[in-house]
């Protein structure tokens, strides 16, 4: 496969449609992570993408190395965007999960 794309010279192209379709999944598992799983979801996250970096530095392919690293960096990536989309539920943008406190919730106990 990989002297297919090389021999087209079209290796740089599926790099490119691989990394936007993983950037695209990843995505929609930060708004429904965030929803039912909250901040818990960067440890999550944290895991599989050092999972995926120690992948990409014991595959041999170049593609498939490249792209198990544009998978963890993904998933780094959605970390910081697991607290930004905490953010956006805050707004009102996205809807919050009835069945979890936020951070921003007033303790009714408390006075």
């Amino acid at each position: 496969m990989t002297d297919f794309l090389a021999t087209y010279h079209i290796q740089g192209l599926v790099i490119g449609l691989c990394s936007f379709l993983i950037i695209g999944v990843c995505h929609p598992i930060v708004i429904k992570g965030e929803y039912y799983l909250g901040q818990r979801l960067q440890w999550l996250l944290l895991g599989v993408g050092i999972v995926l970096c120690v992948a990409s530095l014991a595959v041999s392919d170049m593609l498939l190395s490249t792209l198990l690293g544009v998978g963890a960096f993904s998933c780094f990536w959605g970390i910081k965007e697991t607290r930004d989309q905490q953010e956006r539920v805050r707004k009102g943008w996205f809807p919050r999960n009835p069945r979890r406190r936020y951070p921003w919730d007033v303790d009714e106990n408390v006075r």
